[in-house]
């Protein structure tokens, strides 16, 4: 009896071990079927350096599902933006500078993951900071002033200035690529109106560039012209024997209009008549301005000396006051004193003196011309207009 409780102890010992057995290797190989194959992740992203504003491409397609196939790939840009694609390439636009850190994922059918990462390196564009005067007159030297630029890297940027895109200054046939100065600021001369079309390009040390066109408004200057009567006088005093002649030259309206002249030669009285015989000519050759005159004795009882004149009035109309434009004021003075039909007596003034007839001649032949020749006084009064000009200024 007592043998078989034991054989029936045993024989429970024996069952109890067994299923213990049997649980643990089911267990085993449940694990066994549950273990998921993870894929291997591959990334290549080109370039890795790029400009603010470029496109950079991911290939992923060199990853690997190890079991299975790739269903899925996650990207994770580093800006902040995500995608999910069937296929292992695209590509991502970075709009600000930085360093971003991209990370890819890929899921394969098993349910596995693996990561892969790619650093991006963004430059960022330079910021162009231009400023230029509101109003600019022609003649002004205008200061353009660029150094407020920056790189946001805290880099140095390098400056180039065409300040004509309509003008090939370097000859290279190409009149939008000149570089007419490479300083921050500058001043630019101007001596005519008119718009100015220019350009400036900054560039940073990574090669990224800003290009700004601007232009320059160049205004004219206005000024304030008033005419004022000036009168001129040239004088001299010389001697002519009989046959000679004399010959002056004068400018008289190179700064003015000619409104009129009066030139008078006298003769120096002779005591014994008859009075010498003078001729005045004045010639002004741009003008084909020809005019002559002979003296003609004096009123010996007034005291009047033998004498020939020559005159003339209204040679051109007067000037009109009021408020004029140009690019400087020597260009209006230009203007206003070659205007049409306002430009006579301009050029050179000639005058000639002829000592035609010294009179009395000897009476008796042999001995000497008791008047050989005569002093003589030319003076010449000229009416000239010349305008004053005064600068006002733009409001």
């Amino acid at each position: 009896m007592l043998g078989a409780k034991r054989m029936r102890g045993t024989t429970s010992l024996l069952i109890l071990t067994a299923l213990m057995i049997l649980t643990s290797g089911l267990s085993g190989c449940i694990n066994a079927l549950d273990t998921t194959v993870d894929p291997r992740a591959s990334l290549q992203a080109y370039p890795l350096q790029i400009q603010e504003g470029d496109m950079v491409t991911f290939d992923a397609r060199e990853s690997s599902p190890v079991e299975g196939v790739i269903s899925n790939y996650k990207w994770d840009f580093g800006d902040g933006d995500l995608a999910e694609t069937i296929v292992g390439f695209t590509s991502h636009a970075y709009s600000e500078f930085g360093v971003y850190t991209v990370r890819l994922t890929v899921v394969n059918d098993q349910g596995g993951e693996d990561d892969a990462i790619a650093t991006i390196s963004v430059n960022g564009a330079p910021k162009l900071n231009l400023t230029i005067p509101e109003v600019i007159r022609a003649g002004d030297s205008v200061f353009l002033d660029a150094s407020n630029s920056i790189d946001p890297e805290g880099g140095t940027l390098d400056f180039a200035w065409d300040l004509d895109l309509e003008r090939d200054s370097d000859g290279d046939t190409n009149s939008r690529n000149d570089v007419d100065s490479d300083e921050e600021t500058i001043l630019v001369p101007t001596n005519r109106s008119g718009i100015l079309h220019c350009s400036l390009t900054i560039t940073d040390v990574q090669g990224a560039t800003v290009t700004e066109s601007f232009e320059l408004n160049i205004t004219t200057r206005r000024f304030e012209v008033t005419w004022e009567t000036l009168e001129l006088e040239y004088s001299w005093d010389e001697y002519l024997d009989q046959g000679e002649e004399w010959q002056g030259n004068i400018t008289p309206g190179e700064d003015g209009r000619i409104i009129s002249f009066e030139a008078l030669l006298e003769l120096d009285q002779d005591l014994i008549a008859p009075q010498d015989n003078f001729t005045l000519i004045l010639l002004i050759t741009e003008d084909g301005y020809r005019k002559t005159a002979n003296t003609e004795e004096g009123n010996l009882t007034n005291n009047e000396s033998t004498s020939a004149m020559i005159d003339d009035e209204e040679i051109n109309p007067l000037g009109d006051d009021g408020i004029y434009e140009a690019d400087s004021s020597s260009q209006l003075m230009e203007i206003l004193l070659s205007q049409s039909g306002a430009r006579k007596g301009q050029g050179n003034w000639t005058l000639t003196v002829v000592a035609q007839q010294a009179e009395p001649d000897s009476a008796i032949e042999g001995l000497p011309d008791p008047d050989p020749g005569n002093d003589w006084q030319l003076t010449i009064k000229i009416i000239v207009l010349v305008p004053k000009l005064v600068e006002i200024a733009y409001e």
